[in-house]
């Protein structure tokens, strides 16, 4: 397949060339950046020195492709939606342009109207672990949130086998790496004050939540974001109640079902050894999920616990998961990078 991005000098575009130039039923066509024009593609990614010889080009002169990734600043994408389906008739888009279909709800979090609301619908969110069947005769999928899909993993056993009390208030704390920002840099990234820290810098509301709302059919859940020392990796801490009767048996038996038919979810929850609950460290680079759980009997307190690195599963590593599905190949196909230890 002929494939192309739109905006591949950011992180999510260099994790998306790093994919698809070793994927085997792949040849990436065109990569675009407006402010790097002309420029080779090692230059803004040097881990593909060797890798590729590509320049940048202009998204104006975007040659007809199989599958077109948009890599583009969240409201970007929206804005020329129509003008992309020309180029290619299988689009992933990685932004947050249409991954909300309650345009209410994406003005609440997003503070603007949809640029081309008749095009939200046509867009299937792309996390396969939800939406797999209706992805595989998609054309359009939207981007997954990494903290929403962080949240999402570490909670969607306990909904989807009915699990836990949807009445009562869910609480997701999430430790997020500086990637996340983009390589835009502010005062917040400036290294002497981003290095050793533990910030909190959205105690509610993050938009995100609007996913994990929508995902789940959750109405009362509440995300917490915290900085921590890491480049890459999410790690989503949820804390639930079970229902009245459900006990760890029931608990264990529902994660291994569900680990044990999805490819890039791993159960993690071992009495011994150094990693017996999800940790990014060692995910960085792959589109694994280590998921794990503990349940406080007495109380039934519930919390789960799910990491990844959110520059893959919770971005790239997603989209060409995606790009596999829609496009009738091996799921897993590209993808199978188990990560470094030690790292």
């Amino acid at each position: 397949m002929k494939v192309s991005i739109i905006g591949g000098s950011g992180y999510a575009g260099g994790e998306l060339l790093r994919l698809l130039l070793s994927h085997p039923d792949v040849d990436v066509n065109q990569a675009t950046s407006e402010s790097h024009l002309g420029e080779y593609v090692y230059q803004q990614h040097p881990n593909l020195r060797k890798q590729t010889k590509m320049k940048f080009t202009s998204r104006q002169m975007l040659e007809p492709c199989d599958v077109l990734f948009l890599a583009l600043p969240h409201g970007e994408a929206q804005k020329h939606i129509a003008e992309y389906a020309q180029i290619a008739p299988k689009i992933v888009d990685l932004s947050a342009d249409f991954r909300l279909h309650d345009q209410a709800l994406y003005k609440k979090y997003y503070e603007s109207d949809h640029n081309a609301p008749d095009w939200v619908e046509k867009f299937v969110y792309g996390l396969p672990e939800l939406h797999r069947e209706e992805m595989k005769t998609a054309s359009y999928i939207s981007g997954v949130g990494c903290n929403a899909t962080a949240s999402i993993l570490s909670l969607y056993v306990g909904v989807k086998y009915g699990l836990i009390d949807p009445n009562q208030p869910i609480f997701v704390e999430i430790k997020v790496g500086s990637s996340e920002g983009g390589q835009s840099v502010n005062a917040g990234s400036h290294h002497p004050e981003r290095s050793s820290v533990v910030r909190t810098f959205a105690p509610y509301g993050h938009r995100h939540t609007a996913e994990v709302m929508q995902e789940l059919g959750l109405t009362n859940v509440h995300l917490t974001m915290t900085s921590v020392d890491l480049v890459r990796g999410a790690l989503a801490t949820s804390h639930s109640f079970v229902k009245p009767g459900v006990t760890e048996k029931d608990i264990w038996k529902a994660y291994r079902d569900w680990a044990e038919n999805e490819p890039f979810i791993r159960l993690v929850k071992d009495k011994r050894g150094i990693y017996r609950v999800p940790e990014p460290k060692i995910l960085a680079g792959t589109n694994f999920a280590d998921v794990g759980f503990e349940l406080d009997p007495e109380t039934g307190h519930l919390i789960t616990i799910a990491a990844i690195d959110n520059l893959m599963k919770g971005a790239s590593g997603t989209a060409v998961q995606a790009m596999n599905i829609i496009s009738g190949l091996e799921e897993t196909t590209g993808l199978s990078f188990c990560g470094l230890h030690p790292i």
